[in-house]
């Protein structure tokens, strides 16, 4: 059996991206390791992890790109549903976000609304799906 356990970001502090998560969306602190260089938030279901980009660079020998909020966003984003799109999209920003794009009524009723975090990682907040 596989199932989804974390997605891992890779960011240049992990306090401080814990910190933003925690801001932004009142998420838990897991923990953070002794060494500042991996920490976990409780997000619901799936955790979201965070490692330092020089602890990243010891599994991945040939490297990655690297998120900039100065380049576009990678082709994968983060979803998170709230009940209120308008609401989560400004705690956010006032906790540091980028605005993309601003909470718009989808046809089939989902209101979405797009946002990067302080590191540029993509994130969609959504209404649930009825």
């Amino acid at each position: 059996m596989v199932r989804f356990g974390y997605t891992i970001l890779y960011v240049s502090d992990v306090e401080k991206s814990i910190e933003f998560y925690e801001k932004a969306f009142s998420f838990e602190r897991k923990f953070i390791s002794p060494e500042n260089d991996y920490g976990e938030i409780i997000s619901g279901e799936t955790t979201i992890s965070f490692a330092s980009k020089e602890l990243a660079r010891t599994n991945l020998k040939e490297g990655f790109i690297e998120s900039r909020l100065t380049e576009k966003p990678f082709a994968i984003e983060l979803g998170f549903i709230t009940d209120n799109v308008e609401q989560t999209a400004k705690q956010a920003e006032n906790s540091g976000a980028t605005i993309i794009e601003s909470p718009k009524q989808k046809p089939w009723g989902q209101t979405v609304a797009y946002i990067r975090d302080i590191d540029g990682f993509l994130i969609e907040l959504c209404t649930a799906i009825n």
